[in-house]
């Protein structure tokens, strides 16, 4: 039996466990046992070592999620060859950058992806494999034939340690610079097993995979997670918007799924919000907290059927949760939670258990987790997160000088984040590197603006900086849903056109003038704003802010 803080052990040990259950499925499409699976992901490491790649040579996987996916990833690591998982939206630019960036030898990537990119992509490694059939791309041959007219059956990969590394995940962050996360197998693993403390997952349960696998959220949590549990995993083929997303639920009946806010918000305004809405009455009603919560409720529970009726756990993270989102969900009795963690902290580090979770909270710490909040002057709330786990990661490839500026003697790493502890659990407030210092020393956190904003009436999602001294946010606007209320948005083909200018300078005005009610005097806002079109964001779904400040 291979070392269980191994991947290659982790996969070995289910399958002896479940090798005849369903372990991974696409919708409507084919489906792979436990058995088939590590007989699949065998012969893929077989292909590979007769390509000459030995351990820690790198790969890099670009495709949408599917079961051959997860094959090509635990065919590599198996080997102990180091995968470089790359999300399917970056663009040419930044694919070309990673793989070389990375070293990376072959590049499994899908016809779609490849068709997008055409010759922008400047591959120019050993091999290019099309992850929709296995097929090289130069001659199309088949690696599983290749494997089957040989002798893989009697092929003995390396021996993999729990300390070598098995990803290098790439991040977008919000401030535009991508950097290599190495991490290791023990990693991953480890990550799996705490995150079990907090929700069990066993053998009965159905995955819904929304989020893509090249980001450590679904990576972990959505793959390596089930398939060490025993549970079955299914890929939709299309882009989860709400009614894709309702569909698959109705064909699958998923227990569990992991989503980043945004789809849930959709959710929300789109399904849930227009129903409790639709006349003046209702409208009325959503302000008496009694009357809400049953208007919640009965929204929930249909909400509930419409996720198939069997789901027993919702993951929220990647970003916050939208307060009248959670609201719901709390008056709803849906099964969520809600957790903070980072891609070089291998995914999850604070959660909740369901039926726990505190409002606006990201959760306690897991089990195993140490952490400090280092707050600039005593009388600070907050202060940066600082955590030290064997989920740290090995540290950013090829980058020495940054690595040692984030992980510290002891193997301390600091998230960067802002944070407050209250009776336990963390409250997230800001991104130290966004934070705006007052006019007399008061911090300043755009994201606590930022989420007053985003409750009000039409706002989509928000912006706020600093310009010359001065708060200024950029707001979008849902003018779809703002014209049926207000005339001048109907009538509105662009916000340069007279009365019409007019009268939107005086609603932004308006706007503005409420949200300062609810602000501190420091954190007053100058200036809002109006944006066209939605923020640019990252994998997921925090806005790009370097590209918008000024």
């Amino acid at each position: 039996m291979k070392d269980k803080n191994t991947l290659t052990g982790l996969l070995e040990e289910s399958t002896e466990k479940f090798g005849d259950r369903l372990a991974l499925a696409s919708i409507d499409k084919e489906t792979f046992t436990y058995s088939q699976l590590n007989e699949l992901k065998l012969k893929i490491s077989f292909w590979l070592s007769e390509q000459g790649l030995k351990k820690g040579d790198k790969v890099a996987i670009l495709a949408e999620n599917s079961p051959n996916w997860v094959s090509i990833f635990f065919g590599a690591v198996t080997t102990g060859i180091v995968t470089v998982p790359i999300l399917p939206d970056f663009s040419s630019n930044e694919v070309n950058s990673i793989l070389e960036h990375s070293d990376s030898r072959i590049l499994f990537i899908s016809k779609r992806i490849l068709n997008r990119h055409g010759e922008r992509l400047l591959f120019e490694r050993k091999h290019v494999v099309i992850t929709d059939d296995l097929t090289l791309l130069e001659d199309g041959s088949s690696l599983i034939e290749y494997a089957e007219k040989s002798s893989y059956n009697s092929f003995t990969p390396e021996s993999v340690e729990p300390e070598d590394v098995a990803n290098i995940i790439y991040t977008s962050g919000t401030t535009g610079r991508s950097k290599g996360v190495m991490l290791t197998h023990e990693n991953l693993t480890y990550e799996a097993e705490k995150v079990l403390l907090v929700q069990d997952v066993n053998e009965t349960d159905v995955f819904l995979s929304l989020l893509p696998l090249s980001h450590v959220y679904e990576n972990v949590l959505g793959m390596i997670l089930p398939l060490k549990q025993g549970a079955s995993v299914y890929y939709m083929h299309k882009l989860p918007t709400p009614s894709v997303l309702i569909g698959a639920m109705n064909k699958v009946h998923p227990t569990m799924i992991l989503m980043v806010p945004l789809i849930i918000e959709k959710i929300y305004a789109t399904r849930i919000l227009p129903e409790l809405t639709k006349n003046r009455i209702l409208r009325g009603a959503m302000h008496v907290w009694p009357i809400r919560h049953l208007l919640h409720n009965k929204a929930g529970k249909r909400l509930k059927k419409a996720f198939g009726g069997r789901i027993r756990f919702l993951g929220v993270g990647g970003a916050p949760l939208n307060p009248k989102t959670e609201r719901f969900l709390r008056d709803a009795g849906f099964p969520y939670s809600c957790g903070y963690g980072l891609t070089e902290t291998s995914s999850l580090i604070f959660a909740s258990k369901v039926g726990k979770v505190k409002f606006g909270s990201v959760g306690k710490p897991l089990n195993g987790l140490e952490y400090r909040i280092i707050r600039p002057t005593a009388k600070s709330k907050e202060g940066e997160v600082v955590v030290k786990w064997k989920g740290n990661m090995k540290g950013y490839y090829k980058e020495p000088g940054i690595t040692e500026s984030v992980l510290t003697a002891g193997n301390w790493f600091h998230t960067g984040d802002l944070a407050e502890m209250e009776n336990g659990n963390m409250y997230i407030r800001g991104r130290s590197k966004t934070m705006i210092l007052g006019p007399s020393g008061e911090n300043i956190y755009p994201e606590e603006i930022e989420s007053v904003l985003n409750r009000m009436e039409g706002v989509i999602e928000s912006l706020v900086y600093e310009a010359k001294g001065k708060i200024v946010a950029k707001v979008y606007l849902n003018t779809e849903e703002l014209s049926k209320k207000y005339a001048f948005f109907k009538e509105a083909a662009s916000y340069h056109s007279g009365e019409v200018h007019h009268k939107l300078s005086n609603y932004l005005t308006d706007m503005r003038k409420k949200l300062n009610d609810h602000l501190g005097k420091y954190s007053q806002v100058y200036k809002l704003e109006l944006v066209s079109h939605p923020f640019e964001k990252t994998p997921t779904h925090k806005i790009k802010r370097h590209l918008y400040k000024g």
